[in-house]
């Protein structure tokens, strides 16, 4: 209730105005919850306050990146271990709204590289599966691209990114790889052999 009651707050002058410049930052949140002058509001604000005033503020801040280019590039390489989860989940939430937008006026492509990465955390994991699952209906055409496919084969989630994959693409695999990749494919050895 106190985050909701927030949220309404912060929210109400960028709903008047939609420039990006008046949207709300996670430092309006904190205040706005501060506002509320109540115990469960300054516990949920001291919960953030690591993320508004301390060394993890780097989603304290508005985007840098230009959102309505054709092509837009997100690189959370260098977020450090603690934001690397949050950053991954942002840039998926960012894709979804932008198939969204384009639903039923363009295909929106969305190449994630490295994408063992994106199935090893259990929240981004179950995102990634919703993407596979839903993306097409709407527009979405989504890529996984990885070097380490036991990585990739070890996620509980990727039978259901295979079901719902039209195409899967194998450059060459070490031999360890590839008997793997046969029995979850059911690829036949002479399919293997190539």
């Amino acid at each position: 209730t106190v985050i909701d009651r927030a949220v309404q707050v912060i929210y109400r002058p960028y709903l008047a105005d939609p420039r990006p410049e008046n949207m709300p930052i996670l430092a309006d949140l904190h205040k706005a919850l501060l506002d509320q002058h109540i115990p469960e509001a300054d516990r949920v604000a001291q919960a953030l306050d690591l993320y508004v005033n301390g060394s993890l503020n780097v989603f304290n801040h508005r985007t840098n990146v230009e959102l309505n280019n054709r092509i837009v590039c997100f690189d959370i390489k260098e977020l450090g271990k603690q934001l690397k989860k949050i950053g991954m989940l942002i840039v998926q939430d960012q894709v979804w709204n932008r198939v969204t937008i384009n639903r039923g006026i363009k295909s929106t492509r969305y190449y994630i590289d490295e994408f063992h990465l994106l199935l090893k955390e259990e929240q981004t994991a179950a995102y990634s599966v919703e993407i596979w699952k839903r993306f097409r209906k709407w527009g979405g055409v989504p890529t996984g691209i990885t070097q380490n496919i036991k990585d990739l084969l070890a996620s509980r989630e990727i039978e259901n990114i295979f079901e719902n994959s039209d195409f899967i693409l194998m450059l060459n695999q070490a031999a360890g790889d590839r008997q793997i990749l046969a029995k979850q494919l059911n690829i036949s050895p002479y399919q293997l052999s190539y």
